[in-house]
């Protein structure tokens, strides 16, 4: 199954976005994929007030995803942001297109490094799987790539592919954890991790908001073995990768970590 990952950098405009998702999405089906992947905060950029941009799964925003999804024959995976409870938003990745139409609610969220996202977001709580011609495929966002049991859940469910969108923050020895933890998300699961993050905001030609985590790029398509397979820099991009379900099944066999869990009792 080929994918696209299009690493780029949103703004604050919901529209304006919807603008690049568009042009962006028709390059991943001249490019022959099956379905195209845009970072976390494809809506709105990190460091935007997130509650008056918020918007339900069929509202206008939602629906004009759902029409470059139809327009392109593409399944397209976006990050959004609904309305939750208590003035909040749920952080929300909405995959729609031919034969799919799901989202899911990040489970673990960014309270680390000095920013705190549960002070605007709402935590979801439910693992979300989809199908693609036949192939299961787990969403996860950013944050959640540091929670193993995340990915080994998709495993569980019968994922042999997760995707991981992500507007990465940036810091000293950020982009070595990314690259450390994809790789090690892949491995453990032995499933592909295709990540993809909001590319730099300076290599971008926009500044990026305060302390907000705005993207570092080097999104990334990572074998079940834990190898990297393609990757980009910081700058926009778009990766198209090719990703064989028969892999996991070899790699699964060779390395048996999931048929050989064992959990510990608690005394």
């Amino acid at each position: 199954m080929r994918i696209a990952l299009s690493q780029l950098t949103t703004g604050p405009d919901p529209e304006t976005n919807l603008g690049l998702l568009r042009e962006e999405a028709r390059r991943a089906a001249d490019g022959g994929a099956r379905a195209v992947v845009f970072p976390e905060a494809s809506m709105a950029c990190f460091g935007t007030p997130l509650a008056p941009v918020a918007e339900p799964l069929d509202g206008p925003w939602a629906e004009e995803v759902r029409g470059i999804a139809k327009d392109t024959g593409l399944v397209v995976v976006a990050g959004m942001f609904t309305p939750a409870p208590d003035g909040k938003v749920a952080n929300t990745l909405l995959a729609t297109g031919p034969g799919v139409e799901a989202s899911y609610d990040k489970i673990h969220l960014y309270d680390a490094f000095g920013y705190a996202e549960s002070d605007s977001v709402a935590p979801g709580s439910e693992v979300v799987t989809i199908d693609v011609d036949g192939v299961r495929i787990g969403l996860a966002t950013c944050y959640d790539v540091r929670f193993p049991e995340l990915f080994r859940a998709h495993a569980d469910a019968g994922a042999v592919v997760s995707l991981l969108l992500a507007s990465w923050g940036a810091g000293p020895g950020k982009r070595e954890q990314w690259e450390l933890l994809t790789r090690a998300r892949a491995l453990d699961a032995t499933l592909w991790l295709a990540a993809v993050g909001q590319a730099d905001p300076a290599a971008s030609g926009a500044v990026g908001v305060s302390n907000a985590p705005t993207g570092i790029g080097h999104s990334a398509v990572i074998g079940p073995d834990g190898t990297v397979r393609q990757s980009l820099g910081a700058a926009p991009g778009m990766l198209l990768a090719d990703l064989d379900p028969d892999e996991v099944t070899a790699v699964r066999r060779a390395i048996p970590v999931l048929a050989n869990r064992r959990l510990a009792e608690r005394g």
